[in-house]
């Protein structure tokens, strides 16, 4: 294998703080499943050195691009040169790479969400109902993954329904905001339950959600994947529905970058999943 600083590809995740990104190691996995001479790595940039690090990413030619995390996704978008129109709408890009020079940018969040539960439990998008548990940053790219997908009632329920409501406006006629004392009454009949908050993230405190009220062939999915098992999904499973973790979503979300980076596209499977968790349960 030819593998000399000319022909390698490289890549890389930005972030603050970075160190727990398990990015690396998936990444890592597919250019190891590929036999590419390549390297992805996590970089810890800071907020005031974002600026000069994307400067420098154009001219320097050393990446081919790179995911971008917390908390740099909104001025990445805005420092691209091309933001596409996904990118646009979130105000937020976690996908960049380089073409001609031009620094280029998307968002895959929406659709790591998306091919999560296309692979997890097809048929996800057939339901004309569903909610949405929190109005922070993380929800953005869910509600814009399943108004793309056709889905005609999208109601955001938010502890603060003015931030719900900031979501509605952005997002369209078919998203509508409510306070939490709304969740039982927008249950009724959906067909999909997603939370987008940290409730049962390394156990944080959890709501008692009664879904017997939602469509019986609903789904449910939480897009926290530490711990696999939320008490959000465990409870959705106890009461006989489909449940679906957030692990996916990380997983899928990282197919298009490694793709436009790397020139193959991967396949999201057993092991590089069961790779991620082995790492997970290590710590």
């Amino acid at each position: 294998m030819i593998d000399s600083r000319e022909t390698q590809k490289k890549a890389f995740v930005i972030g603050t703080p970075i160190r727990h990104s398990r990015s690396p190691m998936i990444h890592g996995y597919w250019l190891k499943n590929f036999r590419i001479a390549g390297s992805y790595q996590a970089i810890e940039v800071q907020a005031t050195e974002l600026d000069g690090f994307l400067g420098e990413l154009r001219t320097s030619g050393e990446f081919q691009g790179g995911n971008v995390t917390i908390p740099h996704k909104e001025r990445a978008c805005a420092l691209a040169d091309e933001p596409d129109e996904l990118a646009k709408e979130l105000g937020a890009a976690n996908t960049l790479w380089l073409d001609e020079g031009r620094l280029k940018a998307t968002n895959t969040d929406g659709y790591g969400f998306a091919a999560n539960l296309d692979e997890r439990a097809r048929g996800w998008d057939e339901t004309s109902r569903a909610v949405i548990l929190g109005a922070g940053g993380a929800s953005r790219a869910i509600i814009q993954a399943v108004r793309d997908r056709g889905v005609s009632e999208i109601h955001v329920v938010n502890r603060t329904e003015a931030r719900a409501q900031e979501l509605a406006d952005r997002f369209g006629a078919r998203v509508h905001a409510h306070p939490m004392g709304a969740l039982t009454e927008v249950m009724q009949g959906a067909g999909l339950f997603i939370n987008t908050t940290s409730l049962g993230m390394d156990g944080e405190g959890s709501l008692d959600i009664d879904f017997r009220v939602m469509d019986a062939k609903a789904v449910v999915t939480d897009i926290v994947y530490v711990p696999l098992e939320t008490p959000t999904l465990a409870q959705a499973r106890a009461q006989g529905f489909t449940a679906v973790d957030g692990l996916g979503m990380l997983l899928h979300q990282a197919v298009p970058g490694f793709e436009k980076w790397f020139g193959q596209r991967p396949v999201v499977d057993d092991t590089v999943r069961a790779l991620v968790i082995a790492d997970m349960d290590a710590h």
